[in-house]
This record gives structure tokens, C-alpha cells and sequence, in this order.
């Protein structure tokens, strides 16, 4: 005598696309390729601009390629919505007490972008000055 088959739903492949939040986990999810390719080309304009200046000007003519251009932006984009959907979650993640009271949720998430400018900012001038 063999098991019952268990009855299965069909699930639709694009199943993340009927909410929002299913979306944005998704699509949070993805972002992580991006922040890798952000971290490989980082890693590639290091190897470029200690290869000397030869090898440091054919990395300035692939990342002036088009594509090259393209894909940044876009890495630009997801980066920037997995640090806002990163930052969203940290107050539900981090519950922080100050004299035995606990520091409201938005409060939290204040100083996490506080702290993103001020480093953005500090970075800008490091770059810039």
C-alpha cells in the first residue's frame, strides 16, 4: 500500500510581484549581486591604480565604456534601496535602551542616516578637497 499524494497548489513563478513587500524582498534580495559588483570594481581600480599608469588608463577606458557606465548606475540604484530597506529594518532588530527607557524606533533610524550622510559627507571632502 503506497502513501496518499499530497495535493500541491500550484504556485505562479511571478508570485513576488502581487505585493509590495513581496517585491521589495525580492528585489532586496537581488541587490546583494550588485553591492558584489560594487566591491569587485572597487578591487579592480585598486589592482589598476597600483599596476602603474598604463594599466591604471585601461581601467578608466572600461569604466568609461557605455555599458560599463550603465551598470553602475543601476548597481547605483539597488545599492542605494538595500541600505534604506537595511536601514529600515535595524530599529525592529536593534532594541536600544538609554536609562532603562527605550529610544523610539524613529529615533533609531535618525542616527543610522545621520551617520550616513556624516560619512558620505566626510568621504566627499576626503575625495574633493
Amino acid at each position: 500500500m503506497s502513501a496518499p499524494a499530497l495535493y500541491r497548489q500550484p504556485v505562479p513563478r511571478l508570485w513576488w510581484l502581487r505585493r509590495r513587500s513581496y517585491l521589495l524582498f525580492a528585489l532586496r534580495e537581488v541587490s546583494c549581486v550588485f553591492v558584489a559588483w560594487f566591491v569587485v570594481f572597487l578591487l579592480m581600480l585598486v589592482a589598476a591604480v597600483s599596476g602603474g599608469a598604463d594599466r591604471y588608463q585601461r581601467f578608466l577606458d572600461f569604466a568609461a565604456n557605455p555599458w560599463t557606465v550603465a551598470l553602475n548606475l543601476i548597481a547605483l540604484a539597488f545599492v542605494l534601496l538595500h541600505t534604506v530597506t537595511w536601514f529600515a529594518l535595524a530599529p525592529r532588530a536593534m532594541v536600544v535602551r538609554v536609562g532603562g527607557h527605550r529610544v523610539s524606533p524613529r529615533a533609531v533610524l535618525g542616527v543610522h542616516y545621520a551617520v550616513w550622510v556624516l560619512v558620505t559627507v566626510g568621504i566627499g571632502w576626503l575625495v574633493l578637497r
